[in-house]
């Protein structure tokens, strides 16, 4: 199937990878050595990615969805409540995935807000600079 395809339309993994490419991953599921092995095997083998760089993708992620650039933002509470360890882990994640510490991320979103209003992009979490 193309992707065009896909959209806006349930579909079963079958549709997608056929029915032999299921059959394999069932195969190799049903031999995995146990949770961790079948994990690894979805995430790094299928998706491309380890278990754990997903999860620290969704995670910032869901943290950068969740600044409001024209509100205050308290870094403190929002680390905490994407999951991080503490303010400077959250730092650090966030320079690693953006090249850009969160002060300075929010800078640039506010300054691409007010020199595109009404954009496209307006809302996005993520604007070129």
């Amino acid at each position: 199937m193309l992707a065009a395809e896909l959209r806006d339309r349930p579909v079963t993994v079958e549709q997608v990878w056929g029915r032999p490419a299921v059959a394999e991953l069932r195969d190799r599921l049903a031999t995995a050595a146990g949770p961790h092995e079948m994990l690894t095997l979805l995430f790094k083998e299928l998706v491309g990615v380890t278990p754990k760089r997903l999860a620290r993708t969704y995670r910032f992620a869901a943290t950068v969805f969740a600044i409001d650039p024209a509100a205050p933002i308290d870094w403190g509470d929002l680390a905490g409540g994407a999951g991080y360890f503490d303010q400077a882990h959250f730092g650090h994640e966030f320079r690693a995935f953006t090249g850009l510490t969160p002060t300075r991320y929010v800078e640039v979103r506010r300054r691409f807000l007010r020199e595109h209003p009404g954009h496209a992009m307006d809302g996005w979490p993520l604007p070129a600079d």
